[in-house]
């Protein structure tokens, strides 16, 4: 069962992963580590897009805004600010294997230099993480943008050992094309650009 349970977590945590990549189909490269029951994930993308469609996109939280990108994403929100004002927000995920599904939420700080710097830093206290951050960069590129993405998370749960990396690799990889894709799409329509391609279908098992 802790197995089930890890790797359903993990499907979701794939989801977080390729949720960040908007990419005009192009991911110049992505990979998976694991060091001392730490994860990180890092990108680098062409996006057909402008930055600051693509960061509005990736700064919209409420009324649960990040389902549009991922149905891994149950909930999303702005919560009250810190009190030096600095933005909090709140995602709830839920990853599945098969009929078992697994949810977890983080509340993060929100850092911005808009348009071209994004950073979140998760509360332990109110996550189901040890230690989470994230961060995009946005650079113009022609008359789209390049992105770098980082992400770097410790699950407060076990992750049996030989799983893990494995698992979440096969997780970005199925899932990429329908997180990109959403991305790219909804930062094109704020552009007033038409759409490169159709969105593929999410399948509801997987909650992607």
């Amino acid at each position: 069962m802790r197995v089930a349970r890890a790797a359903a977590a993990l499907g979701a945590l794939g989801a977080l992963a390729v949720s960040a990549l908007a990419v005009a189909a192009t991911i110049d490269a992505f990979d998976v580590q694991k060091r001392k029951g730490v994860y990180s994930f890092e990108a680098n993308a062409h996006l057909a897009a402008t930055r600051e469609s693509i960061y509005a996109v990736l700064t919209d939280f409420d009324d649960n805004a990040y389902s549009r990108i991922s149905r891994s994403y149950k909930e999303s929100r702005y919560l009250e600010s810190a009190e030096d004002g600095t933005p909090i927000v709140y995602t709830r995920m839920e990853g599945c294997m098969g009929k078992r599904c697994v949810s977890f939420e983080r509340t993060e700080r929100l850092e911005t230099d808009a348009p071209r710097w994004i950073k979140s830093t998760a509360l332990p206290e109110a996550s189901d993480f040890k230690h989470a951050t994230s961060e995009f960069v946005l650079e113009p590129d022609g008359d789209g943008t390049k992105m770098l993405y980082k992400l770097e998370v410790e699950p407060d749960f076990f992750v049996p050992p030989l799983i893990g990396p494995w698992y979440m690799k096969r997780s970005v990889s199925k899932g990429a094309l329908r997180a990109v894709t959403r991305i790219e799409g909804l930062a094109r329509q704020l552009d007033g650009r038409p759409p490169l391609d159709p969105v593929p279908p999410s399948p509801s098992t997987q909650g992607q």
